[in-house]
C-alpha cells in the first residue's frame, strides 16, 4: 500500500504564486512555504532589500523566486507585481494579499484623518487593487486561488485600533463578495485571520515590554503566540486543491482566541 504523505496534498510544482508584504513576518513565511511546495514565487514588498533576501534564499535552496519592489496601495504598484509574474514565470495561479499595517493606536475619536486614510488605503484598498489586477488573469487562465490576509480583528472588535479593525472587517466582506462573484468561474477567494502571531508587527509592541507580551500570551488559550509558519501553512492549504470546495471562508488561525467569545478576546 502506498504510504500517505501530507506533501501530496499540495503539489504546486510549476505553479506561480505572488505574495505581497513578502519581506518579513507572515509574508516571508508564506513565500518559503509556496516555494517549498514547488511554486515559482514573486516576493513583493516596499522593502526591496528584504524581499531580495527572501528571494535569494529561495533560489539558493533550489527554488525559483523573484523580488519585486511594489507599493500595493497604488494601482501601478499592484500592476508591477502582476506584470512581473507574467513576464518571468508566464502565469499567476495563486496570490496571497498580505501587505498591511497596524495603523494608529488611538481611540476612535482621536484617530487622525491621515492615520485612518493611510491604514484603509493599504489594508483594504490595497487588497481590492490586488484582486482587481489578479482576477482577470486567473479568469483568462481558467482558474486560480486568492487568499487575503485579514485578522482576528476582522471578526471581532478590538479597542484602540479602530482603523485597523475597520480595514480588516472590510477585507473579510470584500473576500466574501468576490468569492460569490467568481464561484462558478474557477477562482476561489478566501481570507486568513491570524490571532496573536510573533511577527515584527507584534514585536513593535512587545519589545522591551515583557508585561505587554505576557498579557497577549495570557489571552491565548494555547498559552503562546502563534508563528508565521503556522499561518503560512493555512494559506498554502487554502490555495491548494485540498481546499477545492472552500471559498468565501474567513479562517481563524488564532490558537482558540476567538472561541473564548466576547469580552476576554477583546481585552487582549
Amino acid at each position: 500500500m502506498k504510504t500517505f504523505r501530507p506533501a501530496e496534498l499540495t503539489p504546486l510544482t510549476g505553479k506561480v504564486a505572488a505574495i505581497t508584504g513578502g519581506a518579513s513576518g507572515i509574508g516571508r513565511a508564506a513565500a518559503f512555504a509556496f516555494a517549498g511546495a514547488g511554486a515559482r514565487t514573486i516576493v513583493a514588498d516596499l522593502n526591496i532589500a528584504g524581499a531580495e533576501v527572501v528571494a535569494s534564499a529561495i533560489e539558493t535552496g533550489g527554488g525559483s523566486a523573484r523580488a519585486v519592489h511594489a507599493d500595493v496601495s497604488r494601482p501601478e504598484g499592484v500592476q508591477t507585481v502582476v506584470d512581473e509574474a507574467i513576464r518571468h514565470f508566464g502565469s499567476l495561479d495563486y496570490a496571497f494579499n498580505n501587505a498591511g499595517m497596524i495603523g494608529p493606536s488611538a481611540p476612535t475619536a482621536e484617530c487622525t484623518l491621515q492615520g485612518w486614510e493611510n491604514t484603509l488605503r493599504l489594508n483594504l484598498t490595497g487588497v481590492w487593487l490586488c484582486m482587481r489586477a489578479q482576477i482577470p488573469i486567473m479568469l483568462e487562465q481558467g482558474g486560480g486561488a486568492i487568499v487575503n490576509c485579514a485578522s482576528a480583528a476582522g471578526l471581532v472588535g478590538f479597542a484602540g485600533v479602530a482603523a485597523y479593525v475597520a480595514s480588516k472587517h472590510g477585507v473579510i466582506g470584500l473576500t466574501r463578495a468576490a468569492a460569490l462573484e467568481y464561484a462558478q468561474s474557477g477562482v476561489r477567494v478566501n481570507a486568513v485571520c491570524p490571532g496573536v502571531i510573533r511577527t515584527p508587527m507584534v514585536e513593535v509592541f512587545t519589545e522591551g515590554a515583557p508585561e505587554v507580551e505576557a498579557n497577549l500570551v495570557a489571552g491565548e488559550p494555547m498559552g503562546r503566540m502563534g508563528t508565521a509558519e503556522e499561518v503560512a501553512a493555512a494559506v498554502l492549504w487554502l490555495c491548494s486543491d485540498a481546499a477545492s470546495f472552500v471559498t468565501g471562508h474567513a479562517m481563524a488561525v488564532d490558537g482558540g482566541l476567538l472561541s473564548q467569545g466576547g469580552q476576554r478576546a477583546t481585552e487582549t
